[in-house]
């Protein structure tokens, strides 16, 4: 950094963002009148991590996803940790993700999770904690990926005088975690289609991108048919079996016949091919039980409870507002605390209590009052921060990490990195892209 002036710094900045507006990475925010497409403003600071810490991140990490793994399919099976009363029983069934039509249901390899973004926050030399889980359909990799090739044309001589592991191999991993869970009897090589809700998605940048570095048909619901419970894609060469749909369309579109019956993303029959074991979906149909951040403040027990371990990864202290101790606390001390919604994303829908208005305090208290069940809080954390290029050089911003998690039949595997989002904003702890956040690649360094 001290050889490199600050307007050399600046210069790969905007031919960063050249880079990125050539290609096209853009993403879309819902109900933003002003713009339909955005890019996502990118750091060319790396954020770096070394190879020891990332050894215990990577190992903390398929800790955590092999006990969701047994989670997922314990409440929809026996239901040992409710029997054992971990959970209460209502968080799990009452629970709007909760899906009933997947009781009993065996998926392939017992994997229900296989593809995790799990969300890590550091906060000191020592600490990581895990945020929040994302089991569902995580986003961003194509930012990780996009990220590291642009710094790799920018910035050629620091790859080669750095050891920086590669993420380069996900695509591949990715479609080999995706061929391995392919149905049981499955004779020749499995076909694998992504499936998206279509161009006016948020994330379409991303299915289009990632369909072209797996080498798989991208298609959408109009492009399937359900056939005795097998599933064709139509093809200019009439209809092709497909044995595995990476699936990035939300349970309730994804079957009209099951699900939200107006549902003009999904597939009728869909979820019969499923039952019957003839289609594997990717993330499995239930999933988002392991987001709710309800169910996330039990974590520690839940890897405790499946694995007989300890957790390698900690848990950020959560009050569940569904107790009404915990809930006492919350609202004595909103003005110190962050509230999320437990299904909210994106950053939408939550209260950071040092930053907040006394009139947004008072709502939230209202809303907390009239739906305690909906949230939890958490203590505000001095999240770790990075040195980021602004207009006035150089100064540090608040990052997290979002890791990419996948598991085959065989292996969970960890690509050496992910996406560092990051607040740009001065003295902000919001890093979603959404909410103005930005990103920067991140480098494992073997030292």
């Amino acid at each position: 950094m001290s050889e490199t002036p600050p307007d050399a710094l600046e210069y790969r900045r905007q031919e960063a963002e050249l880079l990125f507006r050539r290609i096209g990475i853009t993403f879309a925010v819902y109900g933003d009148s002003e713009a339909q497409e955005r890019l996502i403003p990118f750091d060319v600071i790396p954020r770096i991590i070394s190879a020891k810490e990332w050894t215990l991140l990577e190992n903390g990490l398929k800790q955590r996803v092999r006990a969701l793994n047994m989670f997922l399919r314990d409440i929809y099976h026996g239901r040992d940790i409710l029997r054992a009363n971990l959970i209460p029983d209502d968080l799990i069934f009452q629970n709007p993700v909760f899906r009933p039509e997947m009781n009993c249901q065996d998926v392939p390899h017992d994997v229900y999770v296989h593809i995790a973004g799990i969300d890590i926050v550091r906060v000191d030399s020592e600490n990581f904690f895990v945020l929040e889980d994302n089991a569902r359909t995580p986003s961003g990799v194509s930012y990780m990926l996009e990220n590291r090739e642009i710094m790799m044309r920018l910035f050629p001589d620091l790859f080669a005088r750095h050891r920086v592991a590669p993420v380069e191999k996900y695509p591949d991993e990715l479609l080999s975690a995706l061929r391995s869970v392919a149905p049981l009897h499955t004779s020749s090589e499995p076909t694998v289609a992504l499936m998206t809700p279509g161009v006016y998605n948020s994330a379409y940048y991303e299915h289009s991108f990632l369909a072209d570095k797996l080498g798989v048909e991208l298609v959408e619901g109009r492009d399937l048919i359900v056939k005795n419970d097998e599933v064709f894609m139509r093809t200019t060469e009439g209809l092709k079996r497909v044995d595995v749909i990476y699936r990035r369309v939300d349970d309730d579109f994804l079957d009209p016949l099951t699900f939200r019956p107006d549902s003009a993303l999904g597939v009728p029959g869909l979820m019969s091919a499923y039952m019957a074991g003839n289609v594997t979906l990717a993330n499995a149909v239930g999933t988002g039980i392991a987001d709710d951040k309800a169910v996330y403040s039990y974590m520690p027990e839940i890897v405790k409870f499946y694995l007989g371990e300890e957790p390698i990864l900690k848990n950020v202290p959560t009050w569940r507002c569904r107790e009404p101790a915990d809930l006492a606390y919350v609202l004595d001390h909103l003005g110190e605390l962050v509230v999320k919604e437990v299904h909210g994303s994106g950053g939408y829908g939550m209260l950071i209590g040092p930053a907040a208005t006394k009139a947004t305090i008072a709502a939230f208290r209202d809303k907390l009052k009239r739906e305690p069940e909906g949230f939890i809080a958490q203590p505000t954390l001095a999240l770790s921060t990075c040195p980021t290029c602004t207009a006035k050089g150089l100064a540090p911003r608040h990052v997290d990490l979002r890791p990419f998690v996948l598991t085959g039949s065989r292996q969970v595997t960890v690509v050496p990195g992910g996406l560092t989002r990051v607040a740009l904003q001065e003295g902000s702890l919001v890093v979603n892209s959404s909410q103005g956040g930005g990103t920067k690649d991140t480098w494992i360094l073997d030292e």
